[in-house]
């Protein structure tokens, strides 16, 4: 005969419930600017099939037996260069982001960040939430312009790490909002404010995105669109023409173009003696922006017979950045809180 006091409030084990999520992420970053962590790093990043469309059979061998026997010592010089005292800069201002949002919802919702490659992963910081009493979880991947190399990648961790749990939170994904009018307001702010900084009037501005394989358009991905539509709407709302341009290129694959590095070359060689440029695809200054632009990019310019050369921060943990994110979060908890 069943025990009556076998499943008993008092036997059942205790869950904490009833809080809300709200977890950023951002693309990934190595430990540390040293070798073995950016190959640790590399590993990761260049074995999502949907950052690298090649078959197994093809690619492993070559990131295992050539990339990854190569490209770390380079990568960890260049993060050397721009490393902070508190460590990655995307890892610090994504940090700096998500304390910035704690505490803005009230005390039953709370605010973390994670990384889709490296630390701290997104299966961690979900399981910590659930773990705090969080079964609504919004989840904000910080990629203005939806790619299925970023974006979609986020869902497939996100959705991974949910799929092991017995007890699935609600989860909400933050759409792109390449063509939100809070976002190009912010961008506007930001640029605008940082052109009155300067002691030179830019010839040029380029916005410069990061770069995908041309296949990726082909096979009906939208980034590129929503790149235009991004650089068009800024362009309409600064009212002054933008330089599109694509950064990143790596291999052999056609890329989307214009290339970043070329149109600094072609600028200059075209009489455009000083450049600004930005990079409104990055939530936050990373590599690909201090060292790729700030960096080689000023050295491309110059050595193409340009003169004077500026890189615009990213929106980061500024005041507009955060209102910025703040708007976006409070659209998609309505309902939640």
């Amino acid at each position: 005969m069943q025990n009556p006091d076998q499943y008993s409030p008092d036997q059942h084990p205790a869950v904490k419930t009833g809080k809300t999520g709200v977890l950023l992420v951002n693309l990934g970053t190595p430990d540390s600017p040293d070798k073995k962590a950016v190959k640790r790093y590399l590993k990761e990043f260049l074995s999502d099939k949907r950052v690298v469309e090649i078959p197994d059979m093809i690619w492993q061998p070559i990131l295992r037996g050539i990339i990854l026997n190569t490209r770390p010592k380079k990568s960890a010089h260049a993060y050397a260069q721009v490393w902070l005292d508190e460590g990655s800069p995307l890892a610090v201002y994504t940090r700096r982001q998500a304390e910035a949002l704690a505490g803005k919802y009230g005390d039953m919702v709370h605010v973390d960040w994670a990384m889709r490659y490296g630390n701290p992963s997104i299966i961690s910081r979900l399981q910590a939430m659930q773990d705090a009493g969080c079964d609504r979880i919004l989840v904000a991947p910080l990629y203005p312009q939806y790619s299925g190399a970023t974006t979609a990648s986020v869902h497939d961790a996100v959705f991974d790490a949910v799929k092991a749990m017995r007890w699935q939170p609600a989860i909400r994904i933050l759409p792109p909002y390449h063509d939100d009018a809070a976002y190009i307001a912010a961008l506007k702010s930001s640029v605008e404010a940082a052109l009155t900084t300067l002691d030179f009037e830019p010839d040029a501005i380029i916005a410069s995105f990061h770069g995908m394989p041309k296949r990726t358009l082909e096979l009906g991905d939208p980034y590129h669109c929503h790149c235009q539509k991004t650089t068009r709407l800024l362009s309409d709302a600064m009212g002054r023409e933008l330089v599109i341009s694509f950064q990143s290129r790596f291999g052999p694959a056609k890329w989307l173009e214009p290339a970043t590095d070329m149109m600094l070359e072609k600028l200059a060689q075209e009489g455009a003696k000083k450049v600004a440029i930005f990079a409104p695809g990055f939530s936050s200054d990373c590599l690909e922006t201090t060292e790729e632009l700030g960096i080689r990019g000023k050295e491309i310019f110059e050595a193409a017979g340009g003169e004077h050369f500026a890189l615009i921060p990213c929106l980061n943990d500024s005041d507009v950045g955060m209102d910025l994110l703040d708007s976006l979060v409070r659209r998609e908890l309505s309902g939640w809180i």
